[in-house]
């Protein structure tokens, strides 16, 4: 009779095999797999910092006002006469209102000069804004006490004002004590209704300065000789119709006055896109650099499974020698440098994901996203990793001969 054919040992047994072998070497197991502990913590945390930098970036300029476009007169070559008519007046902003309709939820204008008052012992100038009920909306203003500016307000040409939370406090103390006083602004009384701030600042390249008072525009005409609307704001409805709307106010400013007076039309658009764009380029540009830590990482699994060959020799000789085929102890070698790499990569991975969520509990309300992605990724790259610099000592192995390995010392 024909004796039976060795059958081949199962993925289990060779799974069994190679994790016996690395628990017998654990400080150096611990120390190869320290390599990609490092580079996919580092990718996790490379993402996650971008993600977050990005969405702070973002809602920062979003801040400053949501799907907002400004308008305001650029230049002309005629009189000053012509000039004064050619300054865009309220009268565009009812009529952007009134084109634009259900494509906007709000158009305001700003009319602004300035006055002197005593602060801290001092007089010091202070910008005096006009404005209408929609300023704050289309702004993103951030109420600290009492209350916006309403239609009422204007409509009756309420004597009430608005106080930036810096002028409330130097003037008041505080912005809950600044609410019913009484302010003197171009000789006439006016009483502060609310004090507010920006919801992100523009370090003073807005409209707004650290001392601003808010007064309804219909009251800031009596004491301002040329009516100009500068700038003019214009929130759309919807993101995808920003650019479409900003197009659309340049046609109806250039259509309600003189050949020739230009507009200047912005949006914050290109803004949004710039920020997007420099964090994709950030987040490639430090993904490389942790590709790079993983690919040295990969080059140690392989310099020390290369080592493990040499020293193994005689073992390897000794299973050949009792039928051991080259295919089991190629599968062996690289499962050993699989589960180095994939089990440092899981501790990456749980390291790089605790860090964000740590945050979490030293401050509240901070919400650090992290990518799922990026976590697939990094166990992808680490079981990647370890078939790919696995396979060269694992072929090494296979390919010994019996007789010359078992000659080994």
């Amino acid at each position: 009779m024909k004796p039976s054919p060795r059958t081949s040992y199962p993925w289990s047994e060779a799974l069994t095999f190679s994790w016996a072998a690395l628990r017998a070497n654990k400080v150096r197991t611990l120390l190869t797999a320290l390599g990609l502990v490092i580079g996919n913590a580092s990718v996790i945390l490379v993402v996650t910092i971008s993600l977050t930098s990005r969405d702070y970036i973002l809602e920062q300029i979003r801040g400053i006002g949501s799907n907002m476009i400004y308008a305001f007169y650029e230049a002309g070559s005629q009189t000053a006469t012509n000039i004064d008519a050619d300054f865009v007046k309220m009268a565009d902003v009812e009529a952007v209102r009134e084109q634009l309709g259900p494509r906007i939820t709000a158009a305001t204008g700003i009319m602004s000069n300035y006055d002197r008052l005593v602060i801290e012992g001092r007089e010091q100038d202070v910008a005096v804004l006009g404005t209408d009920e929609y300023y704050a909306p289309v702004r993103n203003h951030v109420l600290l006490a009492g209350r916006f500016l309403e239609a009422s307000d204007v409509a009756l040409r309420q004597k009430v004002a608005m106080l930036t939370g810096r002028l409330a406090e130097r003037l008041y103390g505080s912005p809950r004590n600044a609410v019913g006083a009484v302010i003197k602004v171009h000789g006439l009384q006016f009483t502060v209704i609310g004090v507010f701030r920006e919801k992100t600042s523009t370090y003073g390249l807005s409209e707004l300065a650290g001392e601003t008072i808010v007064i309804p525009i219909s009251v800031i005409r009596y004491f301002t000789p040329v009516e100009r609307i500068d700038p003019m704001y214009v929130q759309v409805r919807t993101p995808d119709d920003v650019v479409p709307v900003t197009g659309v106010v340049q046609q109806i400013l250039e259509s309600r006055h003189r050949p020739g007076a230009r507009y200047r039309v912005e949006n914050l658009t290109a803004i949004l896109e710039a920020a997007s764009s420099i964090a994709l380029i950030l987040t490639l540009v430090l993904i490389l650099v942790a590709a790079i830590a993983l690919i040295i990482s990969g080059i140690g699994i392989m310099n020390i499974m290369l080592v493990t060959v040499t020293e193994r020799t005689r073992e390897i000789g000794i299973r050949k020698s009792i039928g051991a085929t080259r295919g089991e102890i190629l599968r062996q070698f690289l499962l050993e440098a699989v589960l180095i790499s994939v089990g440092g990569g899981f501790l990456g991975i749980a390291l790089g994901v605790a860090v964000p969520l740590s945050a979490r509990y030293f401050s509240d309300g901070l919400d650090i996203p992290i990518s799922g992605v990026s976590v697939a990724v990094a166990f992808a790259v680490s079981f990647l990793v370890g078939i790919v610099f696995g396979l060269l000592p694992a072929n090494r192995a296979s390919r010994l001969s019996p007789v010359e390995a078992l000659r080994y010392e």
